[in-house]
């Protein structure tokens, strides 16, 4: 009969191949979930700052632009992807939107900055500085000599983590009045 305890005590000690089968099961599941959860948020990090990048990109184009366009005389020229206007000293100043490197660049003394990449599309309007009656829109201006309001829309995107289906994408719009005319 002693004997027959001393088993029954080492028997109670030991686990099942059923409870280490489910012990595992639970581990792997657990371990799995704790995985997914660090992959997505690392994801999400990732998102977000690569968001943020652009926007402060996009923000500090803007601001050079603001910069140029109010000090700028005249308004020489403009299509739907170039501006070309007559500086503070009577330079000729650029804005070029290329739609095959994606990029927006300033031309001034011959020397070329490029402001902005990852330029999905982008479009510049003139406009005169009067309002159209009963709203907030401007009239198209008829030549450029009477232009004095800006509008400019770009839309940027860039993949992240090595994926380009996972793009970011980022929205600017802005009227800009010249000022030194």
């Amino acid at each position: 009969m002693f004997t027959n305890s001393h088993t029954t005590t080492k028997e109670r000690a030991a686990f099942t191949l059923i409870e280490v089968m489910i012990a595992t099961a639970v581990a792997t599941i657990v371990g799995v979930i704790i995985a997914a959860f660090t992959v997505f948020s690392a994801r999400s990090f990732a998102s977000m700052a690569n968001y943020t990048q652009m926007n402060q990109d996009s923000q500090l184009a803007l601001d050079k632009m603001f910069k140029d366009i109010r000090q700028a005389r005249q308004l020489t020229s403009y299509s739907s992807n170039s501006l070309t206007f007559l500086d503070v000293d009577s330079n000729s100043l650029q804005f070029v939107y290329s739609p095959v490197s994606n990029s927006l660049s300033r031309i001034s003394s011959g020397k070329t900055t490029v402001l902005l990449s990852n330029c999905n599309s982008l479009e510049f309007w003139a406009y005169q500085p009067i309002l159209i009656s009963n709203s907030f829109s401007c009239y198209t201006a008829a030549v450029t000599n009477n232009a004095r309001v800006i509008q400019v829309t770009w839309t940027c995107s860039r993949g992240f983590l090595g994926n380009q289906h996972a793009n970011t994408e980022n929205s600017e719009s802005a009227e800009i009045v010249m000022r030194n005319h």
